[in-house]
């Protein structure tokens, strides 16, 4: 019997985050993914350099590929530094890509990194997101409910 996977995401030290994705996405599901990378961009990466937030991923011929992820070259990099920009596989079980594909192709749902990071045995991850993009009223309903929590912590703080 296979072992049940995490709740939570073992992140050892988050690399970059798109924190504007959960306001943009309402998150339907949650997938962890390995990067296919090179050298130098590993250690781009473990120096905190990188930015996801244009970036989404896409399925194509059955692979998933990172698209448009900024991970800046090296800076003691040489001639054979990495290209900033570049699409980059994702890892993921074979299932995972049929059920990300098929939600995609028949639901018009996006694929959304959310983190990169390095789990406990040091490898690079992306918290990869399957969501649906909101409308306008629906972030103007976000904005007010993130303001209601913020004044009741307010006043709960205040009368003790």
């Amino acid at each position: 019997m296979a072992r049940p996977k995490p709740l939570t995401f073992d992140k050892l030290k988050i690399v970059a985050e798109n924190r504007r994705a959960r306001f943009d996405y309402h998150v339907e599901d949650t997938y962890e993914a390995g990067l296919m990378l090179s050298g130098t961009e590993v250690k781009a990466l473990r120096a905190g350099e990188a930015s996801i937030a244009e970036s989404y991923a896409e399925v194509k011929d059955g692979e998933v590929w990172l698209v448009n992820a900024n991970i800046p070259e090296y800076s003691h990099g040489n001639r054979l530094n990495h290209e900033p920009r570049r699409p980059r596989k994702l890892l993921l079980h074979e299932r995972e890509i049929d059920k990300l594909f098929g939600a995609v192709e028949r639901k018009g749902m996006t694929l959304v990194p959310l983190s990169v990071y390095f789990n406990r045995t040091g490898r690079a991850k992306v918290e990869l997101a399957l969501a649906r993009g909101k409308q306008t009223h629906d972030k103007r309903a976000s904005i007010k409910e993130r303001d209601w929590k913020r004044d009741k912590a307010r006043v709960m703080r205040e009368r003790g």
